[in-house]
């Protein structure tokens, strides 16, 4: 396939908004053979393995666990290749690692069962911090098989506040700080204009190059950080506008919701979508992933992702419905801009259960 095709920099504006990105096209077996390679090099000599979420909460723990024990090496995984993460360090890590764990969540015990079985005789400690929502009976399996398992109030904490405190060790002030303003975005508080600098960095820039400007900076990112992301919310910002002005909104129950399709920031968009007095938003992204937003009118976002293959938050869930058998339904997913998914999703809006309006009015 001519490279032309799926280069970013090649496509116009309203073509790259409905399209994934080039990462999408590159087969899987491809992309876990370089993973593999690239893990056994990172793991090579290293006492300390970080197996996280390379977003800013995620490498946010990281850059404290560098402070604590002067190296670590990253391997990024995501909710849905976790096992991969912990099989590289069991395979590749040096005996008696020290292992941790940071901001992820298995659905369900046996789909990390046998990696996790692997890197405990690999590892001299495994040590696990998180803050999503746990099925109670996955929690208790993790800590039966030997794992020292932290978990924070999702409403409360981010995975690197639980880092924090769980580590027995005095953080300077810009590391405590650095905590702070990630669970200011991690959450969705968004009182502290600094958190979207993160998020936006994390995304922008390599794991290794972010970890290593807030191991110094904290939540401070330098000047010449700063006028990079400027150059980069260019772009970002027409992302945003094309999804927001595809928007629907669809009454489900007592709720407001709003659905859109497109290549975006999705917490900017849901914040437009609320501005437009959605209760909750749904982010349909052209990979086939979507996230779901909440407000303070609907806290239930795990429980609609937790329907279509995915978890997360009450106010901030993400999933990828299990309906792509081949790319023509890929296909019809770009074209359509995620007419299936998004009925998917709202369908399960509608699964849940809720009060009538009379009901809460004790008429």
């Amino acid at each position: 396939m001519d490279d032309s095709l799926i280069d970013d920099s090649e496509l116009a504006p309203p073509r790259r908004s409905v399209l994934p990105g080039e990462g999408f096209f590159v087969p899987d077996s491809f992309e876990e053979e370089l993973e593999a390679q690239e893990a056994a090099e990172e793991l090579d000599g290293v006492e300390v393995a970080v197996v996280a979420d390379p977003d800013a909460d995620g490498l946010a723990c990281v850059a404290l666990l560098q402070e604590v024990y002067g190296e670590a090496a990253l391997i990024p995984a995501g909710p849905h290749d976790l096992e991969d993460g912990m099989e590289y360090v069991a395979e590749y890590g040096e005996e008696g690692v020290t292992a941790f764990v940071c901001d992820l969540c298995p659905d369900k015990f046996e789909y990390v069962d046998e990696e996790l079985d692997a890197l405990l005789d690999t590892a001299s400690e495994v040590r696990w911090f998180d803050h999503h929502q746990w099925d109670e009976d996955v929690a208790a399996a993790v800590r039966e098989a030997g794992v020292d398992l932290v978990v924070g109030d999702s409403d409360e904490e981010c995975t690197a506040d639980v880092a924090v405190r769980s580590l027995d060790y005095e953080f300077p002030e810009h590391l405590r700080e650095l905590a702070v303003v990630t669970r200011d975005h991690d959450l969705w508080i968004r009182e502290d204009e600094r958190s979207d600098d993160l998020a936006d960095y994390s995304y922008w820039s390599e794991p290794d190059e972010y970890v290593e400007t807030v191991a110094e900076h904290g939540p401070d990112l330098p000047a010449a950080v700063l006028d990079f992301l400027e150059e980069q919310r260019i772009e970002k910002n027409d992302l945003i506008e094309r999804a927001v002005n595809r928007a629907e909104f669809v009454s489900i129950g007592p709720w407001t919701v709003g659905v859109t399709y497109g290549r975006c920031s999705q917490n900017e968009v849901a914040e437009a979508m609320r501005e437009q007095d959605a209760d909750a938003s749904v982010i349909v992204k052209p990979a086939g992933s979507a996230s779901i937003r909440g407000t303070d009118e609907f806290e239930r976002c795990h429980e609609v992702a937790g329907q279509v293959n995915g978890g997360g938050h009450p106010k901030a869930a993400g999933c990828k419905p299990d309906i792509y058998d081949d790319m023509l339904d890929y296909a019809h997913h770009w074209t359509s801009r995620g007419a299936t998914t998004k009925q998917v999703i709202l369908d399960a809006f509608r699964n849940l259960e809720w009060e009538d309006d009379a009901d809460e009015n004790d008429e």
